[in-house]
């Protein structure tokens, strides 16, 4: 199809609508515009096609052969395009809203908040995946990623909902006493860390350590993680608001901490957000601001 020959919408709508009802105030008043707006546009089409679609030789216009041929079409073609409108609409809103983040995000920051959302929002559908490792966005799949960071991710928009920095974390009973000085003090202590991720070995590197860990390394569910800190099973690396009660009151050590801006941001595709998606990064960002 040459869409460069095609007349402006506009005016097809204009068209549409005169044809519809027949007159151009009432077609001006269905599409909010003047009628003489329409009846400029009415002009423009016939000049554009180089054939009259109205016959202006009565008291009132009256459609042409040519009009009428296009009216029809036109009819047709719209009624179409909104009969896919909707069920394109229909099949967004019948889809749950899919939002992805770590266990351990889900466990100490979503889940304890959920349940005003679902009051809120009675019958609202949502799929809640906790996955350690990233979850790309696609369409017709996540509509969110709440994912740790510094927010630079290609092709997605991404809005800081909780600042933290990363803490390197221990139980009192696994230190026995032993100082830690400098990160290489830890290469010989068992190392936790969340199922899909690695960051026993990236903050090591990231700190110069270029040596293999020689203690155990355990991987295991984020919820499962805390649990075994707290029985003195390891060092784990974590985001710092998750454990600061536990630093307050002596029950985790921390050795390291890493301020440089990183937290967990609201990450969804560039472009139109779903209405169900809008919602729910709304509810988000009431809970960020009430702390």
């Amino acid at each position: 199809m040459d869409w460069m020959s095609m007349p402006p919408m506009a005016a097809l709508r204009a068209f549409a609508a005169f044809a519809e009802s027949g007159n151009v105030v009432q077609a001006g008043a269905a599409l909010n515009v003047s009628h003489a707006a329409i009846s400029q546009q009415l002009r423009a089409l016939e000049g554009h096609l180089g054939t009259a679609l109205l016959d202006r030789s009565g008291r009132a216009l009256a459609l042409t052969a040519e009009g009428a041929h296009l009216a029809r079409a036109l009819q047709l073609g719209f009624g179409a395009i909104q009969a896919a409108l909707q069920e394109i609409s229909q099949a967004g809103a019948a889809r749950p809203l899919h939002i992805t983040c770590t266990p351990m995000f889900a466990t100490h920051w979503l889940m304890p908040r959920l349940p005003g959302f679902q009051a809120e929002n009675p019958g609202f559908e949502l799929v809640l995946d906790p996955v350690g490792g990233i979850v790309e966005l696609k369409p017709g799949g996540v509509d969110i990623a709440l994912r740790y960071g510094n927010g630079n991710w290609p092709g997605l928009e991404a809005e800081m909902l909780l600042a933290s920095p990363i803490a390197v974390i221990a139980a009192p009973e696994l230190l026995d006493g032993r100082q830690v000085a400098s990160p290489a003090d830890l290469l010989d202590y068992p190392w936790l860390e969340e199922l899909g991720t690695s960051e026993a070995s990236h903050w090591l590197q990231m700190h110069g350590v270029q040596e293999a860990l020689r203690g155990p390394r355990t991987q295991m569910p984020g919820n499962l993680l805390m649990q075994a800190v707290y029985a003195g099973q390891g060092v784990a690396v974590t985001v710092r608001h998750f454990v600061e009660a536990d630093l307050a009151s002596g029950r985790l050590v921390e050795l390291f901490n890493e301020a440089d801006g990183r937290g967990y941001h609201i990450a969804t595709r560039q472009g139109v957000l779903r209405p169900e998606a809008r919602k729910f990064i709304a509810w988000l960002r009431r809970e960020r601001d009430a702390g």
